[in-house]
C-alpha cells in the first residue's frame, strides 16, 4: 500500500504507557511521543511560572500542578515517587480522577488545536478485550473520540494488533499475526488479506514485569523500567538479582501470551485455510529486549497450531509499529473518500 503524503491524515498510538503520533512527511513518516504519565507536585506560583519559563507540560487541577508527559519521569525521579497514569491496562481509568484532563492535555500538546478550516482525520489505536474478560470498551473508545473531537479532530478507531499488521506486513499482504506487547496489554489479531480474523489481548505486559519485579527486589517500579530499559537482555540467567528477577517475570509474561494465542485459536472455531506459512511480527517496548524474540518463538515451537509460520520477527520500529499502522489506515480512508 502506497503511502501518499498528507497534512490531513495522523495516525496515533494511546498506549498505556506512551502516546505516539505518526504524520507522513513528503517520502518519510514523522514520529513525535509522549509518555502516558504523570506526576503531581504541591501548587506555588514560583514552581508555575518557572515551568512555564521552561515550557515544561503541566496545568493546574484542584490546587495542585500536574506535570505529564516525558518530564514527568525526571521529577518522579527527583521527588523518589512513582509516576501515575491515565489509562490502566489498556483503558482509560475511571478511578484516577485526574486522567480525563491529563490525557487531553497530552494529546493537545501532540497534536495541536486543528485549523476550523482545514479537515483532519486521526485514526488511533484501541486494544482488544482481554481474554476472558470482554468487558465493553465502548467508555474508552467513546471519550476519546470525544476528546479528539474537542480538538477538533474527527477520530476513528483501530485494533492495535491490526495496526501493527498494517504497518509491518505490507510484504505479506497484511496476512500474519501482529502483537504488541505494551505496558498494560498484550495486544495480538490475526488478519487475511487486511482483514481482522481474530483479535484479543493478554494482561500481562510490560507493567506486569515492573510491579512484581520491584516487589520482589524491595525497588519502585520506576527503577525496574529504567533497568529494562537500559540494556536489559533475557538470556534466562543473571547474577544481578534486580536483573534476575526481571528476567524471571519476563519469562511468565511470555508463557502466558504464547498459551494466550494457543487457547483462542482453540476457541475460534473456524479459521481462513492459510496456502503458505504465515510470519508473526512483535511490537512495542516490551518486546525489545535481546533474547525476547528467540524466547517467544521457542515456545510458541512447542505448541500446536492450526497453521504453520514462516517467521518471528521483531518489528523495525517497535515503538512506532502501532502509529505507524494507524496512519497506514487514516490515509488509506483518504484516498477512499477523495
Amino acid at each position: 500500500m502506497a503511502l501518499v503524503a498528507s497534512a490531513q491524515a495522523l495516525g496515533l498510538d494511546i498506549g498505556t504507557s506512551r502516546l505516539v503520533i505518526a504524520r507522513k512527511s513528503g517520502e518519510e513518516i514523522q514520529f513525535d511521543s509522549q509518555l502516558n504519565a504523570f506526576v503531581t507536585i504541591p501548587y506555588s506560583k514560583m514552581t508555575e511560572n518557572v515551568l512555564r519559563s521552561e515550557h515544561i507540560p503541566h496545568t493546574v487541577i484542584n490546587g495542585q500542578i500536574i506535570v505529564q508527559g516525558n518530564e514527568s519521569e525526571k521529577f518522579a525521579g527527583l521527588l523518589n515517587v512513582e509516576i501515575r497514569r491515565p489509562m490502566t491496562p489498556g483503558i482509560l481509568d475511571p478511578s484516577e480522577h485526574s486522567s480525563l484532563q491529563v490525557i487531553r492535555e497530552l494529546l493537545a500538546n501532540l497534536l495541536g488545536f486543528r485549523d476550523p478550516f482545514r479537515e483532519r482525520r486521526v485514526t488511533f489505536s484501541v486494544p482488544a478485550p482481554p481474554l476472558g474478560a470482554e468487558e465493553s470498551l465502548t467508555f474508552h473508545e467513546k471519550t476519546i473520540k470525544q476528546i479528539l473531537a474537542d480538538l477538533g479532530y474527527e477520530g476513528k478507531a483501530i485494533n492495535e494488533g491490526l495496526a501493527v499488521v498494517y504497518g509491518e506486513l505490507e510484504d505479506s499482504n497484511y496476512t500474519g499475526i501482529g502483537i504488541s506487547c505494551g505496558g498494560g496489554l498484550c495486544n495480538v489479531c490475526l488478519s487475511y488479506l487486511s482483514v481482522p480474523v481474530l483479535s484479543f489481548s493478554v494482561p500481562k505486559a510490560g507493567d506486569f514485569i515492573d510491579l512484581n519485579a520491584a516487589k520482589m527486589a524491595g525497588e519502585r517500579a520506576n527503577r525496574i523500567r529504567l533497568v529494562k530499559e537500559e540494556g536489559f537482555h533475557f538470556n534466562g540467567y543473571f547474577q544481578d538479582r534486580v536483573h534476575q528477577v526481571i528476567s524471571v517475570y519476563y519469562d511468565d509474561m511470555i508463557q502466558t501470551l504464547v498459551k494466550g494465542l494457543k487457547d483462542a485459536f482453540e476457541r475460534a472455531g473456524s479459521l481462513p485455510r492459510f496456502n503458505r506459512p504465515i510470519p508473526v511480527v512483535l511490537s512495542g517496548g516490551t518486546a525489545m529486549p535481546k533474547g525476547f524474540r528467540e524466547r517467544f518463538e521457542q515456545l510458541l515451537g512447542d505448541k500446536e497450531f492450526p497453521f504453520r509460520v514462516s517467521e518471528v520477527r521483531v518489528a523495525q520500529n517497535p515503538l512506532h509499529s502501532t502509529a505507524k499502522g494507524a496512519l497506514v489506515c487514516a490515509l488509506s480512508d483518504e484516498e477512499e473518500a477523495r
